[in-house]
């Protein structure tokens, strides 16, 4: 145990990992026997944070040998543009692993969370005659009661619902930077899940200084995750033009813009179309992270800025995302669910 932490952690000349594949697996191999899984995971994620990856991926007992989580899945896909023939099906069998275990851990909380609130807006919605449900609407009436008239005077409608239309259109939109990797992951998972709500109009739109619309590849979230490229420059406001132009029923549009907000972009631009849509009634959230460990560097500027404009900006855990989603869709401040989940959103200036 010793000898595995001076490799990874030492500061002497003799051992440790260098970019010897053969060296790396092995070590990866050993602290797999000797440490326990938490720790394992930690020394892995630093050990890939130190050696070079890219030498690591033509060695094809690499990725057998590591555990797959988001993080290396999230370096996997910042190097799938460079990763050699001989590597990609073993990487993808990885990322596919991955994916299966997100998606069987996140998958009934959010179809829990959603379904709930999509059900509550369908009821609150003004049914057609051949869509109202009777039972329910009477038992919520009783106390229109006319006892002159020996009837009931409905005040509000409850209706079954349009289950083949599309109660909400959801956009995705994500920040394509290599510190946003983990975010991209989830992001991925998440828009999969959603894309198989007929309620939910789901669109899934990724962004480097170009703009790729992903909402065809929904159903393969592997090939998705694939389609994202991990590199390159930011352009946040043609992002949020080309998602402006997919908009079609304001009020019933909920744009999820996933980035830290390092625009290389315009940003007074940038902040115009987000006041655009916000008037146009789309309900904005900024999500500064989707992972676990927060946003330790974001731009608080731009931030505080689109808080002006009444827009809630703040990092978001994946276990909090499906109730983040329920309160979007029910029309909540997502401020105040923000406040109540003890989650801290970037100020005003």
């Amino acid at each position: 145990m010793d000898s595995l932490l001076e490799s990874l952690y030492g500061d002497g000349e003799e051992g440790g990992l260098g970019d010897a594949a053969p060296d790396v697996v092995r070590w990866l191999g050993d602290v797999r026997t000797y440490f326990p899984p938490a720790v394992a995971d930690l020394l892995q994620e630093d050990a890939l944070a130190k050696v070079n990856l890219r030498k690591l991926l033509k060695d094809p007992d690499f990725l057998a040998t590591v555990e797959p989580d988001v993080a290396l899945v999230g370096k996997l896909l910042s190097l799938s543009h460079v990763m050699p023939s001989e590597s990609r099906e073993s990487a993808r069998a990885l990322v596919q692993q991955v994916v299966d275990e997100l998606r069987e851990k996140l998958e009934h909380p959010l179809y829990q969370a959603v379904q709930g609130s999509l059900n509550r807006a369908l009821r609150a919605n003004r049914p057609r005659y051949r869509e109202i449900n009777w039972q329910r609407t009477i038992y919520a009436n009783l106390k229109h009661y006319q006892p002159a008239q020996g009837t009931i005077v409905p005040e509000r409608l409850v209706g079954y619902g349009r289950q083949r239309s599309s109660l909400r259109d959801v956009i995705l939109c994500l920040d394509q930077s290599s510190s946003m990797a983990a975010s991209a992951v989830y992001a991925g998972v998440f828009g999969a899940i959603m894309a198989t709500l007929p309620a939910l109009n789901t669109r899934l739109v990724a962004f480097s200084t170009a703009v790729v619309d992903l909402t065809d590849q929904l159903q393969d979230p592997v090939d998705m995750l694939f389609g994202v490229q991990l590199r390159g420059g930011t352009n946040i406001e043609r992002a949020v033009a080309y998602c402006a132009h997919q908009v079609t029923r304001p009020r019933e549009t909920i744009l999820v813009l996933i980035t830290d907000l390092f625009e290389g972009g315009d940003k007074e631009t940038l902040i115009r179309r987000i006041s655009s849509l916000v008037n146009d009634g789309v309900q904005v959230i900024v999500l500064l992270t989707l992972d676990n460990k927060g946003a330790p560097r974001f731009n608080r500027t731009l931030a505080a800025q689109i808080a002006e404009l009444g827009v809630a900006a703040f990092s978001c855990t994946p276990d909090l995302f499906p109730d983040l989603m329920g309160a979007a869709i029910n029309g909540h401040d997502i401020r105040q669910w923000a406040a109540g989940n003890g989650v801290v959103t970037a100020p005003r200036n």
